[in-house]
């Protein structure tokens, strides 16, 4: 109860708005919904948005449904709707701008604006967004990557609150001039 006081009163002075509140005002959202912090999902326009099943949101995220470029000169915002399909992951300080489509088995690079429907099954990146591969060759060559690539289970996650120095130390060692996976 204590915990869940602090962290409104942290959103309130950080100018974020807790999920559980996004999701009153209308924020649709499916199953295996993860984001992670300092993600702004339009507050003002929540009930715009609809998200779907197995969407990770990366930190830094930040979903439009509005644009508030015209409200001096016009008197009205620009508003539309964001749709974000099943199994979508968007990487760390991503912006998505309204009246936007990304459809299933997508992935979004870093530091990418989404200012166009993205279809499915593609792998994006860039200011703004433009495609790299398919989602199906990304996996492919991922997974033809990990054959050859240190791999580490999930006790090397701080989900593991038993992760010692040695298991860092050894992760470190591994990656020292390459990439590898972890569960």
């Amino acid at each position: 109860m204590i915990k869940r006081a602090l962290r409104k009163i942290r959103n309130k002075l950080a100018f974020r708005t807790d999920i559980s509140e996004l999701k009153k005002r209308g924020l649709n959202f499916g199953k295996n919904f993860s984001y992670q912090g300092d993600c702004i999902i339009d507050p003002s326009h929540c009930w715009l948005i609809d998200i779907g099943d197995n969407v990770t949101l990366a930190p830094r995220v930040h979903i439009l449904a509005h644009d508030a470029s015209t409200k001096l000169a016009l008197g009205y915002a620009k508003i539309g709707r964001v749709k974000i399909g099943n199994n979508v992951f968007i990487g760390a300080n991503t912006t998505i701008l309204p009246n936007v489509t990304i459809g299933n088995n997508v992935i979004i690079g870093a530091n990418t604006l989404v200012s166009k429907n993205i279809e499915s099954n593609k792998v994006v990146a860039g200011n703004p967004a433009k495609e790299i591969c398919t989602y199906d060759s990304y996996i492919k060559k991922n997974k033809s990557m990990m054959k050859n690539a240190p791999i580490f289970g999930e006790e090397f996650t701080v989900r593991n609150k038993n992760i010692t120095n040695n298991m860092k130390q050894k992760m470190k060692d591994a990656l020292e001039d390459k990439i590898g996976y972890v569960r």
